[in-house]
C-alpha cells in the first residue's frame, strides 16, 4: 500500500474485503484494477496517468532484466510492461504471502532427499510452497541455498525475508546467468538442497 498512488489506496480502503487480494494492475490510460481470486474490481473512476506509474517506480527497487522489481524486505513483486521505447506503461503489483503449512503436500518427498518439480499455472502457489519448503528443510538441519533469480522467494533487498528461516539466498544479476549461479552455489557453499523458482532453459536443466 505504501508505494501505490494515493487515489488507489483510497479506493482500496473503501473495499469491504481485501483478504484475498492477488494483485493491483496499473495500466496507462485505464482504470486501476484490483484482482482477487474470485473477481476483479475497478478502483475509482480516474485513469492511470504517467505520474501514477512514476510514483510507484520511484519507491521500489530498480527493475532487472526480467522487468521485475520488489519492495525491500517484503515478498511483494512489481512487474513492468514497457512500450517500444522502453518506457513503463503498465505495472502488475502482486501481493506476496508466506503461508505456513503450504509445503506439507511435498514435504515428505523433500525431506527424504528426492528431487521435487512443481508445475502449475501462474498464481496457484508454487513459489509460496517453495518458500515454505526452504524454511522447513533449513529448520530441519539441512544446508539450503535458494537461487533467487527474481528475488521472489526471499523478497527484495539484501536481507532475506524471515519466511525462509535459516535458508541462505543467492541473488542472480540477470536471468540468463541463473544456471551459472546454480553451479556456483554447489561449488562454493556446499548445499544439501538447492531451491530454484523457475527453470526454462536447457542450461538450467543441465546445471
Amino acid at each position: 500500500m505504501s508505494v501505490l498512488p494515493a487515489t488507489v489506496v483510497e479506493a482500496l480502503d473503501c473495499l469491504s474485503e481485501r483478504g484475498g487480494l492477488l494483485e493491483i494492475v496499473l495500466d496507462l490510460g485505464r482504470l486501476p484494477e484490483a484482482r482477487f481470486s474470485s473477481k476483479d474490481v475497478y478502483l475509482g473512476d480516474r485513469e492511470v496517468n504517467p505520474e501514477d506509474l512514476q510514483h510507484v517506480i520511484d519507491l521500489i527497487s530498480p527493475f532487472g532484466d526480467d522487468n521485475r522489481s520488489g519492495i525491500e524486505r517484503t515478498l511483494h513483486r512489481i512487474s513492468a510492461i514497457r512500450n517500444r521505447e522502453g518506457a513503463v506503461i503498465g505495472l502488475t503489483c502482486r501481493v506476496g504471502r508466506a503461508v505456513k503449512g503450504s509445503a506439507r503436500v511435498v514435504e515428505d518427498f523433500a525431506l527424504s532427499g528426492s528431487s521435487v518439480l512443481l508445475l502449475g499455472r501462474p498464481g496457484v502457489g508454487k513459489t509460496t510452497i517453495l518458500r515454505e519448503l526452504a524454511r522447513v528443510l533449513a529448520d530441519s538441519g539441512k544446508r539450503v541455498v535458494i537461487v533467487d533469480t527474481s528475488n521472489e522467494i526471499a523478497g527484495d533487498g539484501d536481507i532475506p525475508h524471515p519466511a525462509i528461516g535459516k535458508a541462505r539466498r543467492m541473488q542472480v544479476r540477470t536471468p540468463s546467468q541463473q544456471h551459472a549461479v546454480m553451479i556456483e552455489a554447489v561449488e562454493n557453499h556446499m548445499p544439501q538442497v538447492i531451491i530454484v523458482d523457475e527453470m526454462g532453459t536447457e542450461l538450467e536443466a543441465a546445471a
